[in-house]
């Protein structure tokens, strides 16, 4: 059985190809999309900083991943990823910030995945890739899916301010995203 809470060793670091280099500077869309809390999700209409990290799939308990998985540069290690925004929620919510998770997966999926993880914010799907579109966001395929690449953008007000990417390792990314609210407070 895999455990998908860890990351394993020796996974191939994903490189700049500067696939999100375009991003600082623009504004979110204003979509909103289905979250795991069961409510249409505004992207564009967050106040102060929001914190959108988008990631390829998580895995499930006894699945297995898609062959190959471990050999794609910065594709495993979701769950951990998101475990690690929920274990630092609070701070991130201390520093005047909302936590969204995005995927492409369906709804259902990420609702699995968002109650098996006590994750204490709401994650949206992006199935029909509007967001990904809007934004140009990077991504890649694996097992016939098109699948976001990794990478989170901070926003203040609306406005794209700060993107992490490419990120390695995945469970590193919230405090990036800490140091990076500590030293550009509201």
């Amino acid at each position: 059985m895999i455990d998908l809470t860890k990351t394993p060793d020796n996974l191939p670091i994903p490189k700049d190809d500067k696939a999100a280099d375009h991003l600082i500077g623009m504004t979110l869309p204003n979509l909103s999309l289905l979250g795991t809390n069961g409510k249409l999700i505004n992207i564009g209409s967050f106040k102060d900083f929001l914190v959108i990290y988008c990631y390829p799939m998580t895995g499930q308990p006894n699945v297995a991943l898609p062959e190959g998985w471990d050999q794609i540069p910065g594709a495993r290690g979701c769950t951990p990823q998101s475990c690690s925004f929920r274990d630092h929620y609070q701070e991130l919510k201390a520093l005047k910030a909302e936590v969204v998770g995005l995927s492409v997966q369906s709804n259902d999926y990420q609702k699995e995945m968002a109650e098996r993880l006590h994750l204490p914010f709401a994650v949206v799907s992006d199935a029909d890739f509007k967001f990904q579109k809007a934004l140009n966001l990077p991504t890649f395929i694996a097992a016939g899916m098109t699948l976001l690449k990794r990478l989170t953008i901070i926003a203040k007000d609306g406005k794209i301010v700060a993107v992490h990417y490419p990120i390695f390792p995945s469970d590193g990314d919230p405090a990036w995203v800490i140091d990076y609210l500590k030293k550009n407070p509201l």
